[in-house]
């Protein structure tokens, strides 16, 4: 009798077009990978008999695949959402302790600062410097300082990079003509100026003199050039002495590696020193390789931490847990973690998301056909109906 094989026909269409209703339900879904049911014939053969003619009873789901080709990247501009733009999970440490892995970069800062998902997953990732060097391998929740500002920095070196003109007369041009100022900070934010002038006392020679906000002017070792005009004297002429108006001194030490003399006018190139006052939080950049970057009202960036990623031997293997989350399996294998761009991973992109990869207008023409699956198999069992009809009358 035809109604098995008709039965299972009616499940099998019936699960297959389950799984393209949830494609197409999904398409807008952030990260959602679509799936595929794989069909498998059944067959029955006669018990004991070597050469018995096998007959086929039906039809079968045998899986249901996932399918994880890369998604359309669509640019949102909101800070906080991240794509993979390539192989890679995003781990998410889960509220009761389980990991889920995502493609799903829609991310929220909570008022603890921490980076969380819609599900309440908070991201995992890597410990860096401000930097954003990595400091260690093992996988930390990552949270942002947005509770209060930094703290301020004393300024411990000034760099200088500037030329100074080799045509100026010793002696001829007064304190003042070839001269600069910058501020520094003491370890509580306060800034004070320092003034730094130079004056041609020979050839091929001239003084330093730095002066603080107490008005006295500090002198400082000569600087030296050769021929060529590259500086010959000790590379770091310092440290200045700063006292502030309270008496406390801050030595700074001032950095004349990359002074020149050449006969061109007195130009400042570069003029840095790596002190800062204190600042709040005011806006973050996510970079490709996942370093978090948060900038501050002083001015400052600073590494907050670096995305992890992690990928598997088979993704195949990964159990779908909804949510727009997947769990490791045995056959997924262990996660195997890493950076964006360190070897197959891919990199990220700030402001973007990972569309849907179902591709609607294939699932729709999918569901035409499984339709017609559903009504060939329910055909057949009207068919048999009649069969059986015709036999139970016959007289």
């Amino acid at each position: 009798m035809a109604f098995q094989q008709g039965l299972s026909g009616l499940n099998a269409a019936s699960r297959n077009l389950d799984v393209i209703g949830h494609n197409i339900a999904n398409a807008n879904t952030v990260g959602m990978k679509s799936s595929r049911a794989e069909f498998a014939e059944l067959y029955a053969s006669s018990v004991g008999a070597s050469g018995g003619i096998s007959q086929g009873i039906g039809v079968s789901i045998a899986t249901v695949s996932q399918a994880f080709t890369q998604g359309n990247l669509t640019i949102t501009g909101r800070d906080m959402d991240v794509a993979i733009n390539g192989n890679g999970f995003f781990a998410m440490s889960m509220p009761d302790g389980s990991l889920q892995y995502s493609r799903d970069g829609q991310f929220k800062l909570d008022r603890d600062g921490r980076i969380l998902n819609n599900q309440g997953g908070q991201l995992m990732g890597y410990p860096t410097d401000v930097e954003g060097k990595r400091t260690a391998f093992d996988p930390i929740a990552l949270s942002l300082p947005t509770g209060g500002p930094i703290p301020a920095n004393a300024t411990s070196e000034i760099t200088a990079e500037f030329n100074l003109d080799a045509r100026a007369v010793v002696g001829a041009d007064p304190v003042g003509t070839y001269g600069t100022s910058v501020l520094v900070y003491d370890a509580q934010g306060r800034e004070y100026p320092i003034a730094l002038t130079f004056q041609k006392v020979n050839n091929n020679e001239w003084s330093v003199s730095a002066q603080g906000p107490d008005g006295v002017a500090q002198a400082l070792p000569n600087m030296t050039f050769d021929g060529t005009g590259a500086l010959t004297s000790a590379p770091q002429s310092g440290p200045v002495n700063v006292t502030t108006p309270d008496g406390t001194v801050i030595p700074v030490n001032l950095n004349l590696d990359n002074v020149t003399q050449f006969a061109s006018p007195f130009s400042v190139t570069n003029l840095t020193q790596d002190g800062y006052p204190p600042g709040e939080l005011t806006s973050l950049q996510i970079e490709d390789n996942g370093v978090i970057m948060a900038r501050y009202s002083n001015g400052e960036s600073q590494a907050a931490g670096q995305i992890q990623l992690v990928n598997f031997r088979n993704a195949q293997g990964l159990a779908p847990v909804g949510g727009n989350g997947w769990v490791a399996t045995f056959a997924s294998g262990a996660p195997i973690p890493g950076a964006p761009g360190e070897g197959n991973m891919g990199m990220l992109k700030a402001g973007a998301v990972e569309d849907s990869n179902v591709d609607l207008t294939a699932e729709l023409v999918n569901m035409m056909t499984a339709q017609r699956a559903y009504q060939a198999n329910a055909q057949t069992i009207k068919t048999q109906d009649q069969v059986m009809s015709t036999l139970l009358n016959m007289r």
